[in-house]
């Protein structure tokens, strides 16, 4: 069968099939579901493959895929979903800037690897916190130092293993009553690499890892989980902070100039200008 499939002397295309090319010179439009991609004939595996490409002059993709800013398409967990698996999600502007940002936040807030701004309890919050924290976001494993910041001194840190026993009778015990003191933690030093606090980590058998200055002052804290994430989505598109990449669109109206600045406040990778109404005065 190979014989006819052999479309001219130097392309491997089905008799039936286009090339790229000639599709795409044909001028026709084409939208979902108008073509078939049919496989033709390689030596080589498919892990030898790098679809890397360049999304920006300083931002690459391991996947090529960006999903489309639609309020019907992309939030956060769209855009989780695509930063996972190497792509990049592109935030929709029908909202506003208040929640886009939160969205943006989201986000970054989902892997990451030092993270330098995680919630940060003073000992005389209450076991309900905890609580109010973990049904808020997911999570308790909350660092305690004595003014309740980050560059506070670390005294301990809460985690559920610390409340898991304590009745709705006593939520309104303190922190520090229950905690685990900074005696018994495992910490890792201002200025170790990732890397090396990974490692830590992973000897540690530990949850969180907080990382102090030489003054045992709380810098960042790095969590199991996102080891983890590491290891089941190696492809996926991060920061020089480790954490997921991800994009927003703004509109070409004069009032996005302060959603620009609320997304990047955030951290947001890219921002997309979006105009849907080709014919109007704001079309860039």
């Amino acid at each position: 069968m190979a014989e006819h499939l052999i479309a001219g002397p130097q392309t491997y295309v089905p008799e039936d099939g286009l090339t790229g090319a000639q599709l795409i010179a044909s001028g026709d439009g084409l939208t979902y579901n108008d073509f078939i991609i049919l496989p033709g004939f390689i030596n080589f595996t498919t892990d030898e493959v790098d679809l890397s490409s360049p999304l920006t002059k300083h931002i690459s993709l391991k996947t090529p895929f960006v999903s489309s800013p639609m309020d019907t398409v992309t939030e956060s967990k769209m855009a989780i979903a695509m930063a996972l698996m190497g792509g990049i999600g592109m935030l929709h502007h029908n909202c506003t800037i208040d929640y886009q940002a939160a969205q943006v936040r989201k986000v970054k807030k989902y892997k990451q690897g030092f993270i330098i701004d995680p919630v940060v309890f003073s000992p005389d919050k209450t076991v309900s916190d905890v609580y109010r924290i973990k049904s808020e976001r997911g999570f308790c494993g909350i660092p305690v130092t004595d003014d309740g910041e980050v560059g506070g001194k670390l005294l301990g840190l809460i985690a559920a293993r610390d409340i898991d026993l304590i009745g709705k009778e006593r939520s309104m015990t303190l922190v520090k009553e229950v905690m685990t003191p900074r005696s018994d933690l495992v910490i890792a030093n201002h200025g170790c690499s990732l890397d090396e606090a990974n490692h830590i980590l992973q000897e540690s058998k530990k949850g969180k890892l907080p990382i102090v200055n030489e003054n045992d002052e709380l810098v960042a804290l790095i969590a199991r989980t996102d080891l983890k994430k590491s290891r089941d989505f190696p492809h996926a598109s991060k920061d020089d902070l480790n954490r997921l990449r991800v994009g927003a669109a703004v509109s070409t109206h004069e009032a996005d100039k302060a959603r620009i600045e609320g997304l990047v406040a955030q951290d947001v990778d890219v921002v997309v200008l979006v105009c849907s109404d080709h014919n109007c005065s704001c079309k860039v």
